[in-house]
């Protein structure tokens, strides 16, 4: 396993969490469900499918060869991070929430798995058409 290039991560997890957000945020502008959260989870976890592909092409086009779980995990921590800065104050907190209710959410959580998941499995396939 080769060391982490923490800029790279930065970038990669930085684009990745600014798509994210904007799948997010669009999905409240085209009601579909009667619960507008729920069409906006919905949303985000299709399409972190691609954004997290993307993030990880990104990082891995520089030739680095990092653990995908790895990866995952620290580009997960980027997300967690901005989510901390900026989602939960601009995003959550004017519309009632608090940290503890962003954060102690079970789909946060689920989708840190799919995100890390997604990293991993792109490391994976990656590494096999490589060969």
């Amino acid at each position: 396993m080769k060391s982490l290039n923490i800029k790279s991560a930065m970038i990669s997890g930085g684009i990745v969490w600014v798509l994210g957000v904007l799948a997010f945020v669009a999905s409240h502008l085209f009601p579909v469900m009667p619960d507008a959260d729920l069409q906006a989870n919905w949303v985000l976890s299709v399409a972190l499918i691609p954004a997290s592909t993307l993030g990880a092409h990104i990082y891995y086009r520089k030739g680095h060869k990092t653990n995908g779980f790895l990866l995952g995990a620290m580009l997960f921590i980027v997300a967690l991070t901005f989510d901390s800065l900026i989602t939960v104050p601009f995003f959550i907190i004017p519309y009632g929430g608090t940290y503890v209710s962003f954060f102690s959410d079970v789909g946060f959580w689920l989708l840190g798995i799919e995100y890390i998941s997604v990293v991993a499995a792109y490391w994976q396939i990656e590494r096999v058409l490589s060969v």
